[in-house]
């Protein structure tokens, strides 16, 4: 994110004003990454899975019409697990590792 905005409006229905918001965790996140705060483990780990986990944005994440973007701090991976390969986002190797279950046959960072 250029601007260092907290996050930008995507829906086009009325949504709640943005300060509403400032108690959520992403929102809180989100502002500590812009004020150049480091996340915990369990941080990075958490917007990692809601990352890969929802079905409107591969780099952000949506809350109540408003898309947190992410894609300044979130690295590529190529994970292969029972021969198929997935592409996910995340901060790190144990951040993406620790939403996934089962064997890893390839972990790529690219």
């Amino acid at each position: 994110m250029n601007d260092k905005s907290v996050a930008t409006k995507f829906a086009k229905w009325d949504v709640p004003e943005l300060d509403k918001l400032a108690e959520s965790k992403i929102y809180i996140l989100r502002e500590n990454l812009n004020k150049g705060f480091k996340l915990s483990a369990e941080e990075k780990a958490y917007i990692t899975k809601l990352v890969n986990t929802n079905s409107y944005f591969k780099d952000a994440v949506p809350l109540w019409g408003w898309k947190f973007d992410f894609s300044d701090v979130l690295k590529k991976f190529v994970v292969r697990q029972y021969g198929v390969y997935c592409e996910y986002l995340g901060f790190d190797r144990p951040s993406v590792r620790k939403m996934l279950y089962g064997k890893i046959e390839v972990f790529l960072e690219g």
